[in-house]
């Protein structure tokens, strides 16, 4: 059995694609978990449990090593009547940056 240049390269992009995929479930994962530890702590709830990947680029870290910087959406309730909305951001696999928007105490 004989690969020949083609079918060598395809091989190697879906393995590449599947490992980008693989990391990237982990970084999401790092992503919910301060997600759900901020909102305990700040006693909301966060809706539907997820987050939602906005956006995506190449930027370089504090060491200037290229990662991938990612923003996720999300939305949480205080009072349980009202929807707001919430962004984490990460670069690589450290979150950089937690936002809610404005919202009632209850």
């Amino acid at each position: 059995m004989y690969l020949d240049l083609e079918s060598l390269f395809i091989v190697t992009l879906f393995i590449y694609l599947f490992y980008h995929w693989w990391q990237s479930q982990k970084v999401k994962e790092i992503a919910l978990n301060k997600t759900r530890k901020q909102c305990k702590e700040l006693d909301v709830q966060l809706l539907d449990d997820n987050i939602n990947l906005r956006a995506f680029w190449l930027k370089r870290d504090e060491k200037g090593m290229i990662r991938i910087w990612r923003s996720y959406n999300f939305e949480f309730s205080s009072t349980g009547e009202e929807r707001y909305s919430g962004r984490v951001v990460t670069l690589g696999r450290t979150v950089t940056d937690f936002h809610m928007d404005p919202h009632r105490m209850h």
